[in-house]
């Protein structure tokens, strides 16, 4: 026996609201799920919202507004910040990467002069 779908038509319960962009707060989805009245804390949080928006492109305008002055006086400051090496710290580690650079060249050229030698005797 095939069974037959019935559509059932469900009173609508809630008022229609206007859709926007922003994503419910989860307050709001659970209050609107159990059907309580949204608390005053809720409602000012809200509110709050709402006026962030109109005054948002203010605040983000004083935000941005960084001057050179203040960015040099930043990076100066962290410059002050930092340890630096003293110069024999400097000196030999300058020395170790000049021998590592060396030793590798070393190898490198012989084996490069190894594979020639091995070439030209094929070639023969």
């Amino acid at each position: 026996m095939a069974k037959k779908n019935k559509a059932v038509s469900q009173p609508l319960t809630e008022e229609k609201e206007v859709q926007t962009n922003e994503v419910p707060a989860v307050e709001e989805v659970a209050s609107k799920k159990s059907g309580k009245k949204a608390s005053k804390k809720e409602e000012k949080l809200k509110n709050d919202k709402k006026q962030d928006k109109k005054g948002k492109n203010s605040k983000k305008n004083k935000k941005n507004k960084f001057s050179i002055k203040q960015k040099a006086k930043e990076t100066t400051s962290e410059l002050k910040k930092v340890k630096w090496p003293t110069f024999g710290q400097v000196v030999k580690r300058t020395g170790v990467v000049l021998a590592v650079v060396v030793i590798f060249a070393v190898i490198l050229f012989g084996f490069d002069a190894l594979f020639g030698f091995l070439f030209g005797l094929m070639k023969g």
